[in-house]
C-alpha cells in the first residue's frame, strides 16, 4: 500500500540545476528569427502608433479593425471606449502594444501569444485564457477564471480577482496585487502564481506541479496542496518580478507562503480503495 502520511514538498518550486531529458529538446535555432514568428504575422513598427474609438462598434468589428492596423504595421494600438465588450483582443499571435482605454467584457485577450497588453478598466470572466506568450496587465480587478490555461508569459492583475485563478495553469506567472476567490490553482500544472492578498477556499486543490505564493491569509488549502519551505532562490525571484510590475508584498516577500503539490495524487490509479478515499 501506497503510504500518505509524507507531507513534504519533494524540492518543488524554482531551481537552480539545469532541467533534462526530453524537455530540453531544442526546436529552434536562435539565428532563424523568421522562423519564430507565425505565418500569417504582420510586420508592425512599434512606434507606428494610432487609436480608435470603439464606442459605437460591436466586437467582431473592433477585432477586425486591430487586425487591419495591424496589417498597415502599426505597432502601438490605443482602443478607447471598449464598454465591456467580450473577446476583444483575442487570438493575436505577434508581437504588439495594444492598450484598451476601459474595460472589457467575458473571454477578453484569449489565445494571443506575443503581445503586450495593457486594460485601463476592469475584466470579466476567462481573461486571457490559454495565453501563451507575451504580457497582459489589468489595472482594476478581474472575474473568475482569470489566466484559465494559461502556458507563458506575465498575467497580471492590480485588484482583486474572483475564484479558480489559474485553473489548470500550465505555465507561465500570474501575479494578483490583492485578494484570489476559492479553487484558485485547481489542477495546476506547472507555472507560478503569486496572490499578495488572501486566498479563498481550497486554494491549490488537486494541483500536479507549480508553485503558488500567498502574501495574506488562506482560507484552505486542497487536496494535495502543502505548505513548502521559502528559499532564497524563491525571495529573489518575487523581489525581481514583483518590482517588474511596480508590486510590493504586504508583509515582505520573506514573510509570504509558499505553496506546492504533495504529489500524493500522482499515482492515484494505483491506490488502494481505501487511500483513495482518505485522498479525497
Amino acid at each position: 500500500m501506497a503510504k500518505l502520511t509524507k507531507r513534504s514538498s519533494h524540492e518543488q518550486g524554482l531551481h537552480t540545476e539545469q532541467l533534462t531529458g526530453r524537455t530540453q529538446q531544442r526546436f529552434f535555432d536562435f539565428t532563424e528569427e523568421e522562423n519564430f514568428l507565425y505565418p500569417e504575422a504582420y510586420d508592425v513598427d512599434f512606434n507606428k502608433r494610432i487609436e480608435f474609438d470603439a464606442a459605437k462598434m460591436d466586437n467582431n468589428a473592433i477585432n477586425l479593425k486591430l487586425r487591419e492596423l495591424m496589417s498597415q504595421g502599426y505597432g502601438s494600438i490605443v482602443v478607447k471606449n471598449p464598454l465591456a465588450k467580450h473577446s476583444l483582443g483575442v487570438g493575436i499571435l505577434q508581437r504588439l502594444n495594444l492598450t484598451f482605454e476601459g474595460s472589457l467584457g467575458y473571454f477578453g485577450i484569449g489565445l494571443i501569444d506575443g503581445p503586450n497588453v495593457r486594460v485601463t478598466g476592469r475584466v470579466g470572466w476567462s481573461c486571457a485564457e490559454n495565453m501563451m506568450s507575451g504580457t497582459v496587465v489589468i489595472e482594476k480587478n478581474a472575474g473568475s477564471t482569470f489566466g484559465a490555461a494559461l502556458r507563458g508569459g506575465d498575467l497580471v492583475c492590480m485588484g482583486d480577482v474572483g475564484s479558480r485563478t489559474g485553473i489548470d495553469q500550465k505555465g507561465g506567472t500570474i501575479l494578483v496585487g490583492g485578494r484570489t476567490g476559492a479553487f484558485s490553482g485547481f489542477m495546476m500544472q506547472r507555472g507560478r502564481m503569486v496572490i499578495l492578498g488572501d486566498a479563498g477556499k481550497n486554494l491549490g486543490d488537486s494541483m500536479y506541479d507549480g508553485t503558488i505564493y500567498v502574501g495574506g491569509k488562506i482560507e484552505s488549502l486542497g487536496v494535495d496542496a502543502v505548505p513548502a519551505e521559502m528559499t532564497e532562490l524563491d525571495r529573489a525571484w518575487l523581489t525581481r518580478k514583483l518590482t517588474q510590475y511596480g508590486l510590493k508584498a504586504p508583509n515582505g516577500v520573506e514573510n509570504m507562503t509558499k505553496i506546492v503539490a504533495g504529489k500524493q495524487l500522482w499515482n492515484y490509479d494505483n491506490l488502494e480503495p481505501s487511500e483513495k478515499k482518505l485522498i479525497l
